[in-house]
């Protein structure tokens, strides 16, 4: 796993438990309101830090935390991202997964597996936009994929926009709430341009 970064305590990002954040190096999207370019573009890359380390550190919190979040970046493409979860499964925590939904066969594998317990996946754009707004080639039918696989798990999950008022009008938005089944499980991020740092304990 390449790993830019580490939150030790996080109240917010795992709905209703206590948890920490892994932030993974790379991503697939070149979204351009993103928060984290330091683990975006490799040329902003950091040395990554050691897997041992945080598995210290789980070990060490055992009984204090109760999650861990993985996010980026995008995790989904980090070759051994499996094995990394199946370890913090094993100490017996829970795992959140943010995701850009670029990924639905290791989604689904994920979820076959029992190595998540909760999903988070972005949707950019409506269809027509999502090329555009990422700045990749993105084969839509693997975002409606994910959403599918996702709404037809038994995990929680949410999916979220940024919403950026250059970029995604009112009526961008209503049509990727159509892309969804349940509005209760889709959010709108209001985008506040922020010099973010990801922290590295």
């Amino acid at each position: 796993m390449r790993i830019g970064g580490f939150q030790k305590f996080s109240l917010i990002d795992y709905p209703n438990k206590i948890s920490c954040i892994v932030f993974t190096q790379g991503c697939n999207f070149r979204c351009p309101w993103c928060h984290n370019p330091e683990l975006v573009y490799p040329e902003f890359f950091t040395t990554s830090l050691k897997e041992e380390a945080i598995f210290d550190f789980l070990r060490r919190r055992k009984g204090k935390l109760e999650a861990v979040v993985i996010t980026g970046g995008e995790p989904t493409i980090q070759p051994d991202l499996a094995e990394f979860i199946e370890k913090i499964k094993k100490m017996d925590y829970f795992v959140k997964l943010d995701t850009n939904g670029s990924s639905p066969h290791i989604l689904k594998e994920l979820i076959k597996s029992k190595l998540i317990d909760y999903i988070a996946m972005d949707i950019k754009a409506p269809p027509e936009k999502y090329s555009l707004l990422s700045e990749r080639d993105v084969n839509i039918s693997l975002i409606f994929e994910s959403i599918k696989i996702i709404e037809n798990s038994s995990l929680e999950y949410e999916f979220r926009t940024t919403s950026v008022p250059s970029l995604l009008s009112e009526d961008d938005i209503l049509r990727i709430k159509n892309m969804v089944n349940d509005e209760k499980r889709y959010r709108i991020q209001r985008f506040r341009k922020v010099e973010k740092k990801v922290p590295i304990c």
